[in-house]
């Protein structure tokens, strides 16, 4: 009667541990869904305000099925035809090219964003630039959305849209 019972407590335990083998062996399904970027402002072709002290409107919606890990902000000139190997004066020597680069974290599913961070300076060289927003989620699926914006001295001030809905002023992306 011992034997039975130990050989029935070494089965059970036998098969406890294959069962647990088995179930740690399952691999979770792998996040392959990149992140959605929703971008409102600025639109694709917009002049911005050189010097303008209250900073460009930014704005956009960001989500993703799991969760939104971050989101980076690239502005850079285009003035050598899109290429972006090389840094090409333009303008005169009192306006240098602007740049903008700045990561910010979310750490939601869904966001929306609203922002004046990026300040042009006054001696910012005029022309076309490039408006890149990268996105990344947990899993590290990105998502890209680029615009052409345009860097002007005689661009509308204060560059608000309309829009029928709330801004997210108090959003910290630090």
């Amino acid at each position: 009667m011992m034997k039975r019972t130990i050989f029935a407590s070494i089965t059970l335990l036998s098969c406890l541990a294959l069962a647990t083998a088995f179930t740690a062996c399952k691999e979770e399904p792998k996040d392959t869904t990149k992140p959605i970027i929703e971008l409102i402002e600025p639109e694709d072709h917009d002049k911005l305000l050189i010097g303008d002290e209250t900073g460009v409107h930014f704005e956009m919606k960001l989500s993703d099925d799991d969760l939104v890990k971050s989101y980076k902000i690239d502005i850079h000139n285009n003035f050598d035809g899109h290429s972006h190997t090389r840094d090409l004066r333009h303008g005169d020597d009192k306006t240098k090219p602007f740049t903008f680069n700045k990561e910010y974290t979310v750490n939601q599913r869904n966001a929306s964003i609203h922002h004046h961070d990026i300040k042009i300076p006054a001696n910012a060289t005029p022309g076309e630039y490039h408006l890149l927003v990268y996105c990344v989620d947990r899993s590290g699926n990105e998502s890209m959305v680029a615009r052409t914006i345009i860097l002007s001295t005689d661009a509308p001030g204060d560059h608000h849209h309309d829009h029928d809905h709330d801004h997210d002023h108090d959003h910290d992306h630090e």
